[in-house]
């Protein structure tokens, strides 16, 4: 079953079923219920909610798409002024610089450890195996914005050198 994580749909639902509470509150008037008082606490509870869930609706969720950018693994973040993301062996010179953009993006440095002056340093990493059982990272790049200046340029370094190093192709798996 698909759950769907538009907020608005949430938002839709919960004032149907806030309009279903405040025509039973009204009926309860109508024919003098026993349950009127507790259905007029139901409906404004039911107000709060669908009220609540609008608000979070208008900008809980904001992803910035930068194009060209590939799917990365957040494998190190030490809350901190340091992160490490994994992205696979076949990635160019210009989806790394991409790809360092978008992790910069969705890494909001809001709440992080670190003093005043400090930078968010983000390293783009990808693993290459010169023999069996051997594993060697392979620093593809960085990038770099201070955390005390939301408005600061980030700074995207590529080491185009170290490209010549990941594999042509990728090898075919004996299964």
């Amino acid at each position: 079953m698909q759950i769907p994580t538009d907020l608005a749909t949430y938002t839709q639902w919960s004032g149907i079923l806030t309009l279903v509470f405040l025509g039973l509150t009204l009926l309860s008037f109508v024919f003098k219920w026993g349950i009127r008082f507790r259905l007029v606490g139901a409906t404004s509870f039911m107000g709060v909610i669908t009220a609540s869930i609008f608000a979070l609706s208008l900008g809980l969720f904001t992803h910035t798409e930068i194009p060209g950018s590939v799917r990365y693994t957040l494998v190190y973040d030490n809350a901190g002024d340091k992160v490490v993301i994994v992205v696979p062996p076949t990635i160019t010179e210009s989806e790394t610089a991409a790809t360092l953009r978008q992790a910069a993006a969705d890494i909001i440095p809001f709440g992080r450890a670190g003093t005043f002056g400090t930078q968010l340093t983000i390293r783009a990493r990808t693993m290459l195996h010169p023999e069996l059982g051997v594993s060697q990272p392979l620093y593809l790049g960085q990038a770099t914005k201070l955390m005390s200046d939301s408005n600061a340029e980030l700074d995207v370094r590529v080491f185009s050198d170290r490209f010549a190093q990941l594999p042509k192709s990728l090898p075919e798996s004996n299964s």
